[in-house]
């Protein structure tokens, strides 16, 4: 059925109800983090007990987001989706009675079933709109709102927790969770274009406990844990993906045929992926924002308002670009659109090396023009790119794989921007060394997922998945 067919008001309809549910899953990410202090003080924990408060949720996010997908094209999109938006909102009512921390982490582990949200949206957005143009400026307004409202939402999640304390952030999660759940049943269809096959759930095992296994490393790495801890948990994670590799070969219908995880199309884009993440992550989350609060060779801004001149300029300008380049997209193509994100992004991170790390003006400006070409382009195209290239008896693998990648990826970049700070800190507190050999880093990987960028077909001719 045709955008045309359907109607302007179910198409509108539709849209709301995707923006909806992907608000609900992101608000976990940006109402949180500032509440982050104030759970540890009403809890009575440590700051590094309360961290785990992200980590037990983004952590079954990125699991569930490697097969969920792929679940949904068997038992049904509309389905899937209002079930985890259903449980999303219990864990989030769960988190506000939630007596102590073991319950809250409990609570959250729960919220990250959540997880394949945004992948599972675009994959009935692919389904329902059939007007490229539509479809692809659709996308990117969906895109933005995973990223974030514009920094609105972490704002509101400070004052809530300031004002009402942090169980009045989970409570107006859960409220949008549920009212998300009930327009995801009511203003989507039903699409199952796997229905009958057997979902390999010994391949789910193997693939899951693999990407486990690599974000435990990465995490014990940023935790400076001794080095045969890492190595070991990299291993393992090694090993589950041999095990997973070798029981894809015996399925009947695996997870993942092993001719899709040959091709170009698939293992060029992962890769893609994993590096964006990787040198432009940390560089934005962490790099700047330090350079920013450091106050002998920074420019000495407290911390909230380091994150208002940097973090909410760059949101904001994804927000707004998303669309654009999704509206783009089609005319030029979505891999040539990629490698002009990419090689704006490059352009940014250069900007900030050479003017940005002595002028907080030029920081300010490197940032936004990130947020146009990293966040509104690159990782918008690596989304449209994953539905686009994956093969139509089995539509939801190649998303449900890059949101493994883009977990990994963003890990990966915490596990080794810093490490290249700290090698080229000066002992002179007044130096700028470390800071700019963190940028330097970032831009070299950028350079190279552009590099590899090349390597991605362009997108198949728009099919009905």
């Amino acid at each position: 059925m045709t955008a045309e067919k359907k109607g302007k008001g179910s198409v509108i309809a539709l849209t709301a109800a995707l923006l909806t549910a992907c608000t609900a899953y992101q608000l976990n990410a940006s109402m949180v983090a500032p509440a982050l202090v104030t759970i540890g003080a009403e809890l009575g924990v440590g700051e590094a007990d309360v961290g785990l408060v992200q980590t037990m949720f983004f952590t079954p996010a990125a699991l569930f987001a490697l097969f969920v997908p792929r679940l949904s094209d068997m038992k049904g999109r509309r389905l899937l989706l209002t079930a985890m938006l259903a449980v999303l909102a219990l864990g989030s009512f769960l988190a506000a009675v939630a007596p102590n921390l073991a319950t809250l982490l409990a609570a959250r582990t729960v919220q990250g079933v959540a997880g394949p949200v945004l992948s599972v949206s675009m994959l009935m957005l692919r389904t329902e709109i059939e007007d490229e143009k539509l479809y692809a400026t659709l996308l990117g307004l969906i895109a933005a709102v995973s990223g974030g409202l514009c920094g609105l939402d972490s704002i509101a999640g400070g004052w809530l927790a300031s004002n009402l304390g942090f169980r009045a952030v989970f409570w107006t999660i859960g409220g949008i969770a549920a009212v998300a759940a009930l327009m995801a049943w009511k203003f989507t269809r039903e699409s199952k274009p796997s229905a009958g096959r057997a979902m390999d759930w010994t391949g789910v095992g193997f693939l899951v406990a693999s990407l486990a296994c690599l974000l435990l490393a990465l995490n014990r790495a940023g935790a400076n844990d001794p080095a045969i801890v890492i190595l070991g948990f990299a291993l393992a994670g090694f090993v589950a993906f041999r095990l997973f590799v070798a029981a894809e070969k015996r399925v009947k219908e695996p997870l993942v045929a092993i001719e899709h995880l040959r091709r170009r199309g698939t293992w060029a884009l992962l890769l893609t992926t994993v590096l964006t993440m990787t040198g432009g992550f940390a560089v934005v989350n962490g790099t700047a924002l330090s350079l920013a609060q450091n106050t002998a060779a920074g420019f000495g801004l407290a911390p909230h308002v380091a994150a208002l001149y940097l973090l909410t300029p760059f949101a904001v300008a994804g927000w707004i670009a998303s669309p654009l380049a999704g509206r783009l997209a089609p005319v030029i193509g979505y891999a040539n659109m990629l490698r002009t994100g990419l090689a704006g992004a490059a352009a940014s991170l250069a900007l900030v090396l050479f003017l940005g790390i002595s002028n907080l003006q030029w920081l300010v400006a490197g940032l936004v023009l990130m947020g146009v070409t990293f966040t509104g382009c690159a990782i918008l195209m690596l989304n449209a790119l994953a539905i686009s290239l994956s093969p139509a008896e089995n539509p939801g693998f190649l998303p449900g794989i890059n949101s493994g990648a883009f977990c990994l990826g963003a890990g990966l970049s915490f596990a080794v921007i810093p490490p290249v700070m700290a090698a080229f800190t000066s002992s002179d507190p007044a130096s700028t060394a470390g800071w700019s050999a963190g940028v330097t880093a970032g831009l070299v990987i950028i350079a190279a997922a552009l590099a590899v960028s090349f390597l991605i077909p362009g997108e198949k001719k728009r099919e009905k998945i």
